[in-house]
Parts: C-alpha cells; sequence; structure tokens
C-alpha cells in the first residue's frame, strides 16, 4: 500500500491482466484473437506478440507498410501504437484510431502478456 502512494505510476505500470481482458474484449476482440485455438480474421492472432517480428505470422495477408516495417514488438512500441497505429506504421491497414486512456493500455499489454 505505502508503495502505491509513493509510487503511483510503478504501482499501475505493471497493469492488471482481468481489466486488460475487458479492455480487449471492447477495443480488440472485433478484429483480434488471443489463446490456444486463435487465428487470425480480420486481424491477426495476437499470442506470442511481444518480441514478435511485426507482419510475421503467416496465416494472415498483412500490408505492405507492416511487413516492411523492419521491427520486432516490444512493449514500449506496442504501447504507441496502440495509441496511434498511424504514426508507428504509416500506411499499416488497422482501422482503429487509438487509445488515450494509458492505465488502459497497461492493462491490455498485462493481458497480451499472458498468451506468451
Amino acid at each position: 500500500m505505502l508503495a502505491a502512494v509513493l509510487f503511483p505510476v510503478a504501482a499501475h505500470a505493471a497493469g492488471d491482466p482481468a481489466a486488460g481482458e475487458r479492455v480487449f474484449a471492447s477495443k480488440c476482440a472485433q478484429c483480434h484473437r488471443v489463446g490456444p485455438s486463435a487465428r487470425g480474421g480480420f486481424g491477426p492472432q495476437l499470442n506470442g506478440l511481444i518480441g514478435r517480428q511485426a507482419g510475421s505470422v503467416s496465416e494472415y495477408r498483412y500490408s505492405d507498410a507492416m511487413k516492411s516495417a523492419g521491427f520486432a514488438w516490444n512493449e514500449d512500441r506496442l504501447r504507441a501504437f496502440v495509441k496511434s497505429p498511424g504514426k508507428v506504421v504509416p500506411g499499416n491497414k488497422m482501422l482503429f484510431w487509438g487509445m488515450r486512456d494509458d492505465k488502459d493500455i497497461d492493462d491490455l499489454l498485462a493481458y497480451l502478456r499472458t498468451f506468451p
């Protein structure tokens, strides 16, 4: 409890996976899947996203911009992408305006980390 008072940002930086599941359901699940049976659909499946090369899931047809992005996803880049997809990968085909709430993003990342 004292740590949350002294370090409020660090207290939620790791995020809450249960809250992240709700964020995923409301913001991401229309296009993306996670879990043992996840497959690409309107968007690629997101299992093992952290550390994965951008545009590399073979079952999904990525935009040329995403295929040639030339980076592996880390939490900082994913955080920036979720906030503004077009700024991180201009020309990508993700139809999403972005998320603004840092706590929601922390929670979403915590949830995605549960699918290595």
